[in-house]
């Protein structure tokens, strides 16, 4: 199986969640790896998902399920 990689721009870790945006209700959720080949999704390796900051206004829900560092 391939490994996922971030999908941050100059990032080469390993995927260890996904984050996806609800633009109209200013919401995002970021939770356990998705399925894959949703473009609207975004895979976080985990510096980048301990990094995560949102606009002001914005909520964010996280899933407890994305495994432990």
């Amino acid at each position: 199986m391939r490994q996922r990689l971030c999908s941050k721009v100059g990032c080469a870790r390993e995927a260890v969640s996904t984050l996806t945006y609800d633009y109209p209700d200013q919401m995002a959720a970021l939770g356990p790896l998705g399925a894959g080949g949703d473009p609207h999704a975004h895979d976080l390796c985990a510096i980048h998902t301990d990094r995560l900051s949102m606009p002001r206004g914005w909520v964010v829900v996280r899933h407890e399920t994305i495994a432990q560092r």
